[in-house]
């Protein structure tokens, strides 16, 4: 038969059980809460794509070079795009490495039946 000690050992150890369990869950909570509000701040600091706004000086001609003089305000022109004639004689340019040699090409695949 229990005494009056061990029944009060025993509600004072389900007292710090209880409050341990209780602090466990608040911690959790908490943490939950915290994540939950770091995934929001991240996406109300997402930013849109920059696009690029096409300027208005494609169409003047740089200005003239003087001798002495200052620097051109305009921009300088646009890198040369190769005509699509010259396209087929570039694809025709002999390659930078000669052939491999025969011992290192392997035969065909054959395909499967």
């Amino acid at each position: 038969m229990p005494g009056q000690d061990d029944t009060r050992r025993l509600k004072l150890n389900f007292a710090i059980a209880g409050s341990l369990f209780a602090a466990g869950v608040a911690v959790s909570v908490m943490s939950l809460a915290q994540i939950r509000a770091e995934s929001r701040l991240e996406l109300a600091q997402a930013t849109q794509p920059l696009q690029g706004t096409p300027s208005g000086d494609q169409g003047k001609a740089p200005a003239e070079a003087k001798p002495g003089g200052m620097r051109p305000t305009t921009p300088a022109p646009e890198p040369a795009r190769p005509d699509p004639q010259t396209q087929g004689a570039a694809g025709s340019a002999q390659p930078a490495l000669p052939p491999a040699p025969a011992e290192k090409i392997a035969p065909p695949i054959k395909d499967k039946p």
